[in-house]
């Protein structure tokens, strides 16, 4: 009887520690791999392997997060085979995004892309279809999906009604420039590439307005897209634009979507605009909140509302069945993929000066 209670004691206590998520990363050309190989909490997230061509980038890194050289491999297939992961982590190119879950999908690997998820709709259609294929999840990571402020934001308009009916939405996202806030030269390589990025500052920080409102539009294709694009700063960024204007259009709404690399400082904020009150979220945290006459200030954290603010984590709790992802969801393959088709529209846009109008 004693043996049989320490064996049930003993089950229980292995089902409540929950085991980390088994990773690799599919390149190391993007700045915020950072995040990854040099993560800290090793109970949550496992990192088995990391896939980079670039043998002195590779090196550099293995240094600098003193991280075994064992894990790291120049070709994906075999480090896959090798390291049998759970889901991997795409920090190359948004153009390398479309190899990276070619290479997953077919062995049941789960995928999260840096944003945005593709450099056009045919990449992403084919992405789309492998992921359903073979029924892996394929996410797309961006900063503003951890903040507790845009949480708060869908929250108070999607469903108390603070705001009435949505009309307009105005997301302003960027900073002054990549070159100008000190990005590595091997991540500028590809950021001001034209095919390997898909545009400039239209697809760096257009694609977060894009986002953002095809939640809060719980997954409504828009009608029409036009943009307007400019390069204020031709000799740092030759190939690409740096600044950009998109107005998205929907039956009952619209969406301004202001993407720089001119601004003057960092930012990501959004103003929500409703016939009933107006919510302003200026940072992660902060809130601006008017119905008539009455404004209130709100800071907002974790603590109020449920937000992963760790997009690993939210990894591992989707990989391991603890939440589902919605279809409108941030994260979501059906909302980036629309995210993609309104980037390409906005490129098409500002490219022949006309409204694109969408199906």
């Amino acid at each position: 009887m004693r043996t049989l209670i320490l064996f049930l004691l003993i089950a229980c206590t292995t089902q409540v520690v929950a085991q980390p998520l088994k990773v690799a990363v599919a390149g190391i050309a993007h700045g915020h791999s950072a995040w990854i190989l040099g993560y800290k909490d090793k109970q949550a997230i496992e990192l088995a392997g990391v896939c980079e061509k670039d043998t002195a980038l590779a090196g550099k890194s293995a240094r600098r997060y003193n991280l075994p050289t064992d894990i790291f491999y120049t070709d994906l297939g075999k480090m896959l085979d090798a390291v049998k992961p759970e889901a991997v982590l795409a920090f190359g190119s948004i153009y390398s995004h479309l190899e990276v879950v070619e290479a997953c999908a077919p062995r049941g690997i789960h995928v999260m892309v840096e944003k945005p998820l593709a450099v056009s709709v045919a990449h992403a259609r084919k992405m789309d279809s492998l992921a359903r294929k073979y029924k892996i999840h394929l996410l797309t990571n961006y900063e503003t999906s951890w903040y507790p402020s845009v949480a708060k934001t869908f929250q108070l308009a999607l469903d108390s009604s603070f705001t009435g009916q949505v009309r307009k939405t105005v997301i302003h996202d960027g900073h002054q420039g990549p070159k100008e806030i000190g990005c590595g030269p091997e991540f500028l390589a590809w950021l001001t590439d034209p095919v390997l990025n898909g545009a400039g500052a239209l697809v760096d920080f257009g694609c977060y307005g894009a986002n953002l409102m095809t939640h809060l539009m719980r997954g409504q294709q828009p009608i029409a897209v036009t943009a307007v694009t400019r390069q204020y700063k031709p000799l740092l960024y030759p190939k690409v634009d740096d600044d950009a204007t998109i107005i998205v259009d929907y039956p009952d709404a619209q969406c301004i979507i202001q993407a720089s690399w001119n601004w003057p400082y960092n930012r990501k904020d959004m103003e929500v605009y409703g016939d009933k009150g107006y919510i302003f979220a200026p940072d992660s945290k902060r809130m601006v909140l008017r119905q008539g006459n009455k404004v209130t200030e709100r800071v907002i954290t974790a603590q109020d509302i449920p937000v992963y603010e760790d997009p690993f984590k939210y990894l591992a709790a989707v990989v391991h069945g603890k939440i589902q992802v919605a279809p409108d969801g941030l994260y979501a393959l059906p909302n980036n993929v629309t995210v993609v088709k309104i980037l390409e529209a906005a490129k098409t846009s500002a490219r022949t000066g006309k409204k694109v109008l969408l199906k």
